[in-house]
């Protein structure tokens, strides 16, 4: 101990290694979790643990002080692969927000051209809104804490093969729709088709 001690005290600076965050990442199934499945979990960097030792870690976590989160993870029902996992996050990752930076330009609000400077759920975290591409939105500071007053609504536009789109309402009742700038893509697309096209005919 007192050699961790020691390490702990070189290595950060901190005198005392206590109240150090420590992640323990358990996967299991929702059957296992809340059906009393048999499946075996997996504890990473540990492998399989019975699904009832499983089911008591989760249960001792949640009933103790211990920070404890649920994050959904996607796999193929058919060969069990991993294709998606659910954020958790509250705050935007920097390559999210970025993807938003680029896809937005300026804030979403109608008839606001202003820089954008929040990062914003469009479906909030209050309502089970998702920190996700779709789900996100840039927006100047003064349309980000004006969204939040009564009255206003904003949900993202299911719109699949076309560019992000959100539909916001007001407090008068009226609602507006904000699709975000088309990228100069189709024009790059044409071109290099173009090139490939001729030179497939020269050779």
């Amino acid at each position: 101990q007192l050699m961790v001690d020691l390490l702990f005290d070189r290595g950060t600076g901190a005198s005392v290694a206590s109240g150090v965050p420590v992640a323990v990442n358990l996967v299991l199934s929702d059957e296992t979790l809340l059906a009393g499945g048999h499946e075996a979990a997996q504890l990473h960097g540990f492998g399989p643990v019975p699904a009832g030792i499983a089911r008591q870690l989760v249960a001792d976590a949640v009933d103790s002080d211990t920070e404890t989160s649920l994050q959904r993870v996607y796999s193929c029902p058919h060969s069990g692969a991993l294709t998606a996992m659910e954020s958790q996050s509250r705050t935007f990752p920097k390559s999210l927000r970025k993807l938003i930076d680029l896809r937005d330009r300026t804030c979403r609000t109608p008839w606001c051209d202003a820089p954008i400077r929040h990062h914003d759920h469009i479906r909030s975290r209050r309502q089970h809104g998702a920190t996700t591409a779709r789900n996100g939105s840039g927006l100047c500071e003064a349309c980000n804490y004006a969204k939040e007053a009564p009255g206003w609504t904003a949900r993202p536009v299911h719109n699949p093969g076309r560019t992000h789109l959100i539909d916001l309402g007001t407090p008068t009742g009226h609602h507006y729709r904000s699709a975000a700038p088309p990228l100069p893509a189709t024009g790059r697309q044409s071109e290099v088709e173009t090139v490939v096209s001729t030179h497939l005919r020269a050779s």
